[in-house]
């Protein structure tokens, strides 16, 4: 990695008293500064394995999709003049199934033919069999049948060269249902992101081991561990630093080792045990950002040194288990996304009823636990604290509040779906 840091706020006197970054002009310094992996990184998967990963070439038809005029129904295949009135009866000249060949339609006559089986050249019509009435080696057609009713024509869904998906587009199911539809069995993709992740603080433990007094339970490990494999990263976990400027340092080289990107939660802030900051500072480049944003507000940003005189990318977000987990939705999987060529751009979002008052909003950007209700408006968790994860966990969004912006009931608001911020 060479592209370097973008210019750093003002660390004079005087800045102190200056406004906080506004979270755009954030996330405009990190896309700014990061730039997607080199592109003769990508990896070729199989089409089955591709699911989550970043396109990184365009993916063109070679065939017409469908590849010929074929039945969107059950029914009889037919010559539309062939039936000039309803209760009209034609001879059953052939048996059409998926598959097959057919024979040419010989006039004055109808085949049986079955979804997704070709047009008989001659026939310029289907009937569903529901309209039908099937007799000894005739059928009864009930509807005047107009011409091109129930085929479905070549090409109609994707023409020969057409571009079908584009390099930066993240696959999906749907997505790899469409490669493999026009015979893409494997796919060009970026490689994904490796990220190293740690935690700092002597206060907390694991899961599985005995709650000691003043310690706490690592819970960010967990949440930013899954998000990192959830936008496709792969993660190298290295579990809990102790609270030692050494220590700290020490982790800080083995995570820029054969990573792109390095992840931290804890201790970016300025108090006596808090050593990410010096240790970032000796070990590469830092911004410690004060972002105008609740919950959410430090934000460290900046380079790691390898060996090898390139750099890893560094994070350090905020210890709070909301703060470090809304933090990393809206800054960091931007930079994850970037990495891998795909748009990282927030969500645009939804226009939503707000059932819910919210009368004394913060200066700063807020960014409030909702869930939608069955009358289709949104309802408030009761405790925005930066501390209650449950908050995240009951909720199924954010509103995206401006700053001083007070909420009554029936407002309209920005609401994201954590869904949208997850893909």
């Amino acid at each position: 990695m060479t592209t370097s840091l973008p210019p750093s706020p003002d660390r004079s006197p005087s800045a102190v008293r200056s406004p906080l970054l506004s979270l755009d002009d954030a996330l405009a310094r990190l896309l700014a500064a990061v730039q997607p992996l080199p592109a003769d990184q990508a990896e070729t998967l199989s089409t089955f394995d591709a699911l989550g990963r970043v396109l990184a070439a365009d993916v063109h038809s070679r065939l017409d999709v469908p590849p010929l005029d074929n039945t969107a129904m059950d029914g009889y295949a037919l010559r539309s003049a062939d039936v000039p009135t309803a209760g009209t009866l034609l001879p059953v000249s052939q048996r059409i199934p998926a598959g097959s060949v057919p024979s040419e339609l010989q006039p004055g006559t109808a085949a049986r033919i079955f979804t997704g089986a070709p047009i008989p050249p001659g026939a310029d019509a289907v009937v569903m069999q529901e309209q039908c009435e099937a007799l000894d080696g005739q059928v009864r057609i009930n509807e005047v049948p107009g011409a091109g009713q129930w085929v479905r024509r070549r090409g109609e869904d994707v023409q020969e060269g057409s571009t079908v998906l584009t390099h930066g587009q993240r696959l999906t199911p749907q997505a790899l249902g469409m490669a493999a539809s026009v015979g893409a069995a494997t796919l060009s993709v970026m490689r994904r992101p490796r990220v190293a992740l740690f935690s700092t603080g002597d206060e907390l433990v694991m899961p599985g081991e005995p709650l000691r007094p003043g310690a706490i339970y690592n819970s960010n490990r967990y949440t930013l561990r899954a998000l990192i494999q959830a936008l496709g990263g792969e993660v190298t976990d290295l579990g809990i630093v102790p609270d030692r400027l050494d220590a700290t340092r020490d982790a800080l080289m083995r995570a820029a080792q054969g990573h792109d990107l390095i992840v931290t939660s804890g201790g970016v802030s300025v108090g006596e045990e808090d050593h990410l900051r010096p240790a970032v500072q000796a070990e590469g480049r830092l911004d410690l950002w004060q972002i105008a944003l609740k919950p959410g507000k430090p934000l460290a940003f900046g380079s790691v040194r390898r060996g090898d005189f390139t750099e890893a990318w560094f994070m350090g977000l905020p210890g709070n288990p909301v703060s470090s987990f809304i933090t990393f939705l809206l800054a960091v999987r931007p930079v994850l996304l970037r990495l891998q060529g795909a748009a990282a751009e927030m969500p645009d979002g939804l226009p939503m009823r707000a059932d819910f008052a919210w009368p004394k909003p913060d200066k700063r950007r807020e960014f409030l636990r909702v869930r939608r209700t069955p009358e289709g408006g949104l309802a408030l968790f009761p405790n925005q604290g930066s501390g209650v994860l449950s908050s995240a966990v009951w909720g199924d969004g954010l509103v995206d509040n401006p700053p001083g912006q007070a909420i009554a009931v029936g407002d309209t608001v920005r609401y994201i779906p954590f869904s949208e911020l997850l893909a």
